[in-house]
């Protein structure tokens, strides 16, 4: 009798693991996207250079509120790819008690995210128009010493 439900149960858990796996969060694979274009940028700036040699402190994104993603799921995705970058660089979030004498070493990294246009309706969905600018500075500097911008479109859908 226990032989029969043993088999049973091996089938059962054979075709649980044969399933396929669920689809990821269509919002998580875009900002996972964007960041990955984002970390590729910084990897190839010349003052990181070699980015295993640096610290960024991330400081926390502003993030546009009609782009309907929170700053801190979009600092999420971005610490996630710097820190799955090969090779790269140290990554601790900024405070402001940070501010102030820092190392050659170490980079105070600030993003932004904003809605560059209204809503776009097309027949089978909606974008959401964005710019990403991300900027690099000396942890006592005011000045940028190097800065980049990213455009593109989410599906609103997909958010």
């Amino acid at each position: 009798m226990l032989r029969p439900i043993a088999l049973l149960l091996l089938f059962a858990l054979l075709a649980g693991c044969a399933a396929q796996p669920p689809e990821p969060d269509p919002i998580r694979r875009a900002l996972q996207n964007l960041s990955d274009r984002a970390v590729a940028r910084v990897m190839n700036v010349d003052a990181l250079q070699p980015p295993q040699d640096q610290v960024l402190l991330l400081v926390s994104p502003a993030v546009d509120d009609s782009l309907e993603i929170g700053s801190e799921r979009f600092l999420e995705s971005l610490t996630r790819a710097l820190l799955g970058a090969s090779d790269g660089p140290q990554v601790i979030d900024w405070r402001p008690a940070m501010s102030g004498e820092g190392g050659d070493h170490q980079w105070r990294m600030e993003s932004r995210l904003e809605a560059t246009a209204p809503r776009l309706s097309l027949s089978d969905r909606d974008l959401l128009p964005y710019r990403l600018t991300l900027s690099l500075y000396r942890p006592d500097a005011e000045s940028a010493l190097w800065e980049t911008e990213i455009e593109g479109a989410f599906d609103a859908t997909a958010l």
